[in-house]
């Protein structure tokens, strides 16, 4: 079941995140994947949010895992179909308010192509 599949990727991102383990993380996705964040637009406005590529994720996730040693995801929902996944979840860091945030994230031959975050 392709839903199931894609939950199933969900569910590794959500362990390799909390993990910090960059690898992991890296490993569902594509090697052109593109990801946007606002964010990132704000840390980096040359970029408008927008990234491409296994190395430019590699480059912004150890960014933040080293910016914030605390930084961790509790997930709140997970809606997945054949071709993507909607998770929303509560962004935790030591000293900082909760952030609820939801993204989007887009499969194709069980690696991620897109992912697009969504702050509330």
């Amino acid at each position: 079941m392709p839903s199931e599949q894609n939950k199933q990727i969900a569910l590794r991102w959500f362990g390799a995140f909390n993990t910090h383990n960059l690898d992991a993380l890296l490993a569902l996705y594509h090697n052109d994947a593109q990801h946007y964040s606002p964010k990132l637009k704000l840390r980096h406005p040359k970029t408008k949010g927008l990234i491409k590529g296994k190395e430019a994720l590699r480059e912004w996730w150890q960014d933040a895992f080293n910016r914030l040693p605390s930084l961790r995801y509790e997930m709140l929902a997970l809606t997945a179909d054949k071709g993507q996944v909607f998770m929303e979840y509560l962004r935790h860091v030591d000293g900082e308010e909760d952030l609820r945030v939801a993204e989007l994230l887009v499969v194709e031959d069980d690696k991620i192509i897109a992912s697009r975050v969504y702050h509330g």
